[in-house]
């Protein structure tokens, strides 16, 4: 009796249930993978945003350079010091 129930149980759970699980979940994953319109939407609202965000940045450093030239060496050393000058080195750390 057990020689036959085992064959008639494996070979429905291979046949049937195992390909039925596996597209089931394959359907379930396409469908999530998929971005909906608000994403969408959000996306695009974030994209305008950024490009008005770099529009104003390059806004700024336009006139920052117009009104004071060497600024961007000045933002990066603000004591206006080089490394390589000593004595305002060792006038900063006392």
């Amino acid at each position: 009796m057990e020689e036959i129930l085992i064959p008639i149980i494996v070979v429905p759970i291979i046949f049937l249930g195992l390909p039925w699980l596996i597209f089931h979940y394959i359907t379930k994953w396409k469908s999530a993978a998929t971005i909906t319109g608000e994403d969408e939407k959000l996306l695009d609202e974030l994209h305008e945003l950024a490009r008005r965000l770099d529009d104003r940045m390059v806004t700024i450093e336009r006139i920052m350079a117009a009104e004071n030239p060497g600024w961007r060496q000045l933002a990066q050393d603000p004591a206006g010091l080089s490394l390589e000058d000593s004595s305002s080195i060792r006038r900063i750390s006392k």
